[in-house]
């Protein structure tokens, strides 16, 4: 299988991630890249061995040698902008998160459906095989009946000009990691049913931190927070009747164990270290070879959407 042709539309900086993982996988190569000016493509494009360089990001999607584009522009482009990519028959991955609401998600789909191409949401951590893991001790019983999962993702933002901080590019702490949370909350425990959120807002009028409470199937309770004016912090704890299970590095994994703790026993589980974004380009690439499904389709984005819509709505 030849490998799966890939333009950047845009320079942002989780480019470099991206571009790491398709260093170490023949199933994808980075081939072009787009900014909104042609000396700032140039520039980049040489400073990262991209083949190719366009001044404009319908130039890319005019590209007849790029099959998929990588969406990583500011939260409020990342639905039309893929949809245009779609229409212009590209495969798409697109930055987390896809929407702000179910509607949006599902209009990026329906577009999707139209083209017959491939529209994945970018949640790398997904792909892990730390993810699978945690997914197969829960679903085997290892904490008994889940009753609780609780999760945090919080960084000091100190670059007031980021477009995360501005509320017309649908910026937030919610949007940008909360939503890792709720992607745990939602792989583990189901579509919520109800929502709470409370919520502190920045000079730039977006939330800097948001704290949530998520009402699950079979009475489980997902709890989060997540915010720009907090020390680091990036955990996942998922608790049942019978045990506790840790995730000490859940979206990254860089080789810390995951403890299971029942009664005064405590297990750790090491679990295979794999760059995440070289996993999310091999299941695209398969994906648009129709060799594999996509691990991230449209159930799980349009239910990420809902999930923030919900969250946003009662913090307001």
């Amino acid at each position: 299988m030849s490998a799966l042709r890939l333009g950047l539309l845009s320079t942002a900086r989780i480019n470099d991630s991206l571009l790491e993982g398709a260093a170490g996988t023949d199933a994808a190569e980075v081939v072009a890249v787009a900014s909104r000016t042609e000396a700032r493509a140039a520039a980049y494009a040489r400073e990262r061995g991209i083949p190719r360089a366009h001044g404009s990001y319908e130039a890319l999607l005019a590209d007849p040698e790029v099959d998929a584009v990588y969406v990583a522009l500011p939260n409020d482009l990342h639905a039309s902008w893929s949809i245009r990519a779609l229409e212009a028959g590209k495969h798409v991955l697109c930055e987390k998160p896809l929407a702000r609401t179910a509607a949006a998600a599902e209009g990026a789909f329906a577009a999707a459906d139209r083209a017959g191409r491939v529209l994945m949401e970018a949640f790398m951590w997904r792909h892990l095989p730390q993810t699978r893991t945690l997914v197969e001790l829960v679903r085997d019983g290892a904490v008994g009946r889940v009753r609780l999962v609780r999760c945090a993702f919080t960084f000091v933002l100190d670059r007031p000009e980021d477009f995360r901080t501005r509320p017309e590019h649908e910026g937030g702490a919610l949007m940008d990691v909360g939503c890792y949370c709720v992607s745990a909350i939602r792989l583990l425990a189901g579509e919520p049913q109800r929502a709470q959120a409370e919520q502190v807002l920045g000079g730039g009028g977006v939330d800097v931190v948001l704290a949530g409470v998520l009402h699950l199937p079979d009475d489980v309770v997902g709890v989060f927070d997540c915010g720009f004016v907090m020390p680091s912090r990036e955990t996942l704890e998922v608790v049942g009747e019978d045990g506790v299970l840790v995730v000490p590095d859940p979206w990254i994994a860089r080789g810390a164990p995951l403890a299971l703790r029942r009664g005064d026993d405590v297990e750790t589980i090491a679990t295979e270290r794999a760059n995440p974004y070289q996993l999310e380009l091999e299941n695209l690439a398969a994906a648009a070879a129709g060799t594999a499904p996509p691990l991230l389709g449209r159930a799980d984005a349009v239910g990420q959407a809902r999930a923030i819509e919900l969250l946003y709505a009662s913090a307001a």
